[in-house]
């Protein structure tokens, strides 16, 4: 809680909180709402203190950032200085790379809880200022709710399965599927809640518990952002639901690299028992107005596009879209909750929800099951699961910690970390485009994929709710960021979605949680800088009045400013200064044929440990350069045959 930081701690992240959101006089003649939004801050809402207790419930990594920033801040006397003067002491500290994950962290806390921040009647107080309409379906009664599955809370401390699967996303829930359906028993386990149509708020504030520590998960450095699933159902229940298929040529790498027959008619079949499972069409998907703005875009600069495969009902009302990210209400989307785990359900698999495990447990390189944590209200328990198969499928970052706890895997365990960078950069337009209506993603353009040096990226449209937008906007002062956000409306903004050519590396930190390194390298540079200016272009070529990106520091062009002179200066902006996210994150516990590179062989079964299975976004051996969803299903089709083989079933 806040009294947790001494005094002057306290005070100093106060006086933060009051810089980033200050109390302003509103424009002379203002209504009661525009007036309130500019004159009350942080402190007239709360949000000062809230954010003050948050800091010492922070993972190791941030809040070590955090309190970092604290007392570098504390030395110069920040909470006693005058607004300007703070402000220029936010500035100075941000640009001491040690020091700015901890003002983005706290930017991030701020101004996401100004715009977020809901009280009991779901509402929020400045969105009728800024024109977001909120929540815009009423809350669903359990009896409504197709996706609330059957869960069990064990009272023995030791149970058994024949399989036990560590996460129920994209991968670990076909695996369950298809283990249950050939006659073995089997038992998921899930680290985060069950989030069902009952439960869903159509609340991005409500949305954020879903998400891997809260949404709120960055490289230590802080070029990263980095978004993934923790929830019944992972990413799959939370993600915009575009469906593209594994390109050919990476399936020619993958293949060469140990995957066998993944270049072939087997892996074809396994893509189409996805496809065809997960329900993905085209004729739920239509353009809303972020995207058509796009379209526009492309077509002035005389680039193609494509509508979006997406796993949707088909009966799915676009006009009440736009909260994908924080799970469909009317249970529209076809997740895995709604399609595999059904299938493991009544095929006889069991759940625990709240479930962390702490490691696998292995004899004489075979595995024997897992020890993990139930986290309840009324206190921890500990749970030993008695299992000779296990299924490492808790995501990219989750399965390598996992590993790395239980020291096996090998030396390549979490040390080939690959994502997907999305470059980000928003148009302000003359007319509303209202970005939050309709559905996130729709269109993409593949015509940019092969432009720098053999690599490229994809153009899609992004989803836009007001805290990602207040938090991450770049900050110049408490009033710039005030009056910026009126336009929150008229805000349109797209991503260049490419594949990284280094690679990240996933750590355990000092309290034995998974922590990400990353790095931008060349390469990716150079896609991440052609990415902006052809954004940037497109956005202009559409009518935008101006331009944005999510670089650290403000770089913008505004209609009647030299735009080529504006597009140059990209090219000088510092890496350090780059920002990027990443809500696919593939390749810590790669497949692969040799031992020394790859944690499993190309089926999926760690070198080291025999029982032991790879089945999530992990097991990628690199970023496919296209959303990864169907890929990550289709190679757990494909593992899950090889582990009922060995089972010899």
């Amino acid at each position: 809680m806040a009294d947790a930081l001494n005094p002057s701690q306290l005070a100093t992240v106060v006086a933060v909180a009051t810089t980033l959101l200050p109390p302003l006089d509103a424009p002379e003649g203002a209504e009661p709402g525009l007036a309130a939004y500019f004159r009350d801050g942080a402190t007239e809402r709360g949000i000062d203190i809230t954010v003050a207790s948050v800091v010492p419930l922070l993972d190791a990594p941030v809040r070590g950032a955090v309190m970092a920033l604290v007392a570098h801040l504390e030395e110069e006397g920040f909470a006693d200085l005058g607004l300007e003067d703070r402000a220029a002491a936010l500035h100075r500290a941000a640009d001491d790379q040690h020091l700015r994950l901890g003002v983005r962290h706290l930017k991030t806390l701020v101004l996401g809880t100004f715009v977020n921040g809901v009280g009991p009647d779901r509402r929020n107080p400045t969105w009728p200022v800024l024109g977001y309409p909120g929540p815009v379906s009423a809350p669903v009664p359990p009896s409504d709710a197709p996706g609330r599955l059957p869960v069990l809370d064990p009272e023995e401390s030791r149970i058994s399965a024949d399989v036990v699967v560590i996460g129920s996303g994209a991968g670990g829930a076909v695996i369950a599927a298809r283990c249950a359906a050939a006659g073995l028993s089997v038992l998921v386990l899930e680290a985060g809640e069950q989030r069902a149509e009952d439960s869903l708020k159509e609340l991005d504030s409500d949305g954020a518990g879903m998400f891997l520590r809260g949404g709120i998960l960055w490289s230590e450095n802080g070029q990263m952002g980095v978004l993934a699933g923790a929830v019944l159902g992972g990413g799959t229940l939370i993600n915009s639901m575009v469906c593209l298929r594994t390109p050919d040529d990476v399936r020619a790498d993958w293949a060469s690299q140990g995957l066998t027959g993944l270049d072939g008619p087997e892996f074809d079949k396994h893509l189409d028992q996805v496809w065809d499972r997960l329900g993905v069409n085209t004729d739920a998907t239509v353009h809303n107005g972020n995207t058509r703005a796009m379209i526009t875009g492309l077509a002035s600069l005389g680039y193609g596009h494509e509508r979006l495969p997406r796993n949707a009902a088909r009966d799915d009302d676009s006009s009440l879209c736009g909260y994908c990210n924080a799970g469909c209400q009317r249970g529209k989307k076809r997740s895995v909750v709604h399609t595999y785990l059904q299938d493991a359900v009544a095929a006889g698999t069991s759940i625990i929800v709240g479930c962390e495990v702490d490691e696998v447990l292995s004899e004489d390189g075979v595995a024997t099951g897992v020890r993990a944590t139930l986290r309840r209200a009324d206190g921890d328990r500990q749970l030993v699961v008695d299992a000779p198969s296990v299924v490492v499928a808790a995501g990219g970052i989750e399965s390598p910690a996992v590993l790395l706890r239980s020291g096996i895997g090998g030396p390549a365990v979490g040390r080939n970390l690959r994502l997907h960078p999305a470059w980000i950069v928003t148009g302000v337009y003359e007319e509303p485009i209202e970005a939050w209506h309709g559905q996130i993603q729709s269109a993409v353009s593949f015509d940019l994929t092969k432009v720098v040096d053999g690599g490229g990226f994809l153009v899609e449209s992004l989803g836009l709710n007001p805290g990602t937008w207040a938090g991450q906007m770049p900050f110049v002062d408490g009033r710039t960021t005030r009056e910026r956000l009126l336009d929150l409306r008229r805000f349109a903004t797209w991503h260049g979605v490419s594949h990284d050519h280094g690679s990240g590396e996933v750590h355990l930190d000092d309290e034995g949680r998974a922590a990400v390194r990353w790095e931008l390298d060349d390469a990716d540079r150079k896609i991440g800088l052609r990415a902006h200016r052809e954004l940037a272009a497109m956005h202009r070529a559409a009518g935008a009045t101006e331009v944005f990106t999510f670089h650290w520091k403000d770089v913008r062009w505004r209609k009647g400013e030299d735009f080529d002179a504006f597009v140059d200066s990209l090219g000088d902006i510092d890496t350090a200064d780059y920002t990027a996210y990443s809500a696919h994150q593939m390749g810590s516990c790669r497949l692969g044929d040799d031992p020394a590179t790859s944690v499993a062989d190309g089926w999926g079964q760690l070198h080291d440990v025999s029982g032991v299975w790879v089945g999530d976004a992990s097991a990628l051996p690199a970023a496919p350069g296209v959303n990864p969803m169907i890929t990550i299903m289709a190679l757990a089709e494909r593992t899950a045959e090889a582990l009922i083989q060995s089972r010899g079933m």
